[in-house]
Order: structure tokens, then sequence, then C-alpha cells
């Protein structure tokens, strides 16, 4: 019996280490990675492709990115950010310690070095042009609540869009590639934008509890009217390039992401309504789930010769 009760709270321990990793969050951070994959498969026909590269990449960026929130969860209760209405709930409901949520962030962050290093001695690329995006990424990751808090003084939607966009896509790219190219970065912007959209509606719905814990936020900066705005031009602006592409490319396969416009329409309702806008957040990350897998395989189903954004000719 009591072997029973120790499988049952060792079972429940591992739930909530689970839980306040958030691995809801994760395809935000997987989601930019496998598109930066797949613009290496598709701009480098004549060089082998690896999953295993792929795999480590995956797993350091979440690493990562795993530890990135718990440090997230952290700062924001020791703020007084995080209260009864806050989505996460690790610190709030005592679900975790203090001290169990900065020791499992060590962890991670060093399962993040340690694979990294694995994906560093497998890839093409030199170690140290890896090493610049990923320690990078890491320390931002760290900075974003921690240190500086780059989040609570109005740099959080950059630093989202800088690293949930253009950076895991360059950094997937060059771990596939060994080389340094623009062009992924202009194919990770209709991406960046959707999933900016997400950081964003959080920041609009908590505007008033953000102001009053006595943080800066581009909401905030901006006001409810224009940050309604804004996330419509998020939400909407990577359909408009979708099509723009389809039209510039004559491929149809770049229409597959619009599959996912009449869901967005729903959520940016949502959003102007105060009994349902708690909800936006969340399905604005299950919205990027499923636009991000159509514009991953529209751009493996799109023919090389019609590929948007070829900068090179060899």
């Amino acid at each position: 019996m009591n072997d029973r009760n120790q499988n049952r709270l060792q079972h429940m321990k591992l739930s909530s280490y689970l839980i306040a990793i958030r691995p809801g969050s994760w395809s935000v951070s997987l989601m930019p990675t496998l598109l930066g994959c797949a613009v290496a498969f598709k701009l480098n026909p004549d060089k082998d492709f690896s999953w295993i590269i792929l795999v480590l990449t995956a797993f350091t960026v979440l690493f990562v990115h795993g530890a990135g929130n718990l440090i997230n969860t952290y700062y924001d209760y020791v703020r007084g950010i995080d209260g009864r209405n806050s989505d996460d709930r690790t610190l709030v409901d005592h679900i975790l310690s203090e001290e169990e949520v900065v020791g499992l962030g060590g962890i991670l962050y060093t399962l993040g070095v340690l694979t990294f290093f694995l994906l560093a001695a497998l890839s093409p690329a030199k170690v140290e042009h890896l090493a610049l995006p990923f320690f990078c990424g890491l320390s931002v990751s760290f900075l974003y609540t921690g240190g500086f808090g780059l989040k609570y003084i109005a740099l959080g939607d950059i630093i989202f869009v800088i690293i949930f966009g253009p950076a895991s896509v360059l950094f997937a790219y060059l771990s596939q590639t060994g080389r340094f190219s623009w062009e992924p970065i202009y194919y990770a912007l209709p991406l960046a934008l959707n999933t900016e959209a997400i950081l964003h509606s959080n920041n609009t719905r908590d505007l008033e509890s953000d102001r009053k814990a006595g943080i800066i936020t581009l909401a905030i900066i901006i006001g409810r009217t224009a940050s309604h705005i804004l996330y419509a031009f998020l939400m909407f602006t990577p359909y408009i390039m979708f099509v723009v592409a389809a039209i510039r490319c004559r491929s149809l396969t770049f229409i597959l992401p619009l599959l996912t416009i009449k869901t967005a329409f729903n959520i940016e309702k949502q959003l102007r309504s105060p009994r349902t806008v708690q909800n936006v957040p969340r399905d604005t990350a299950k919205l990027n789930l499923f636009f991000g897998f159509l514009y991953i395989i529209s751009l493996l189903l799109t023919d090389n010769s019609r590929l948007p954004f070829v900068l090179r000719t060899s």
C-alpha cells in the first residue's frame, strides 16, 4: 500500500513538472524550428537532409523554451504579477514550490546546453556560428523576465517576435545547411506575425492588471482600441502574404494556411468582448499550431522553381 501511494505521489509530481513547463506553448518555438528545417530542405535540394539534426534542433529549442517558461513563472509570481485570474497556476496554486520551479529551470537549461553541443558536433555549421544564436536565445529567455526583465519594460513584444520568428527559423536552417542566408528570415515573417498575436492578445487581455502591477507593455502604451487593431493586423496580414505568394508564384499550395482564416475571424471577435476575451491567448496559440503546420506543408508541396523569396541563382 505504501509503495502504491509512493508511486502515485511520484506520478503526481511528474505531472506537476509537466504542467509547470507549459507544453501547450511549445508550438511557438517548435513551428519556426520545423519551418527552418523545411526551408533548408527546399532551398538546398543538392544537400542531404538530416533527421537526426532536426530532432536535436527541436529538443535544444524546446529545452530552452521550457526553462524560459519556468523563469517567467517564477519572476511573474515574485513580482506579484500572477494572480487569481492568471493562466499559469504553478506557483499561484502552490502546485510546485519556488525552489522546485527554479531547480527544474536549471535542469532544462543544462539539458538544452548538452543537446546543443551534441547538435554542434553533428551539424555542418561551425560551432561558433551555431553558438551565437543559441546562447543569445538562451540569455534572452532568462532576461525576458529575469535580470533586466525585458518583458516589464515594453520590450517583450520585440523579443518575442524575433526569438520565435527569424531567430528560431535561422538557427534551424543553419543547423541543417551550415551556412547563413537571408532567405529563411523572409520565410519566417508570416509565422512570426501570427506568433506575436499570441503574446499581444495576452497583454491586451491583461492590460489593466499589468498596469496595476507596475509593468509596461505595448498594449498599455497604445491603449485597448489600438491594441485590437494591432491584433487584427498581426492575425490577418500573414493571410494576405500567402495570397500574394500564391499569385506571384502561381502555386495554389500557399492557399492552404487560409483554411484557418474563419477561426482567426472568430478569435478576433472574442477579443472585442469582455465575456470571451479570457480564452483568446489560448485559442490564438491553438490557431498558431495549425497555421504553422499548414504553412510548412504548403512550402514542402510547392515546386522548387515556384518558391517565393529565392534570392540565389545557384
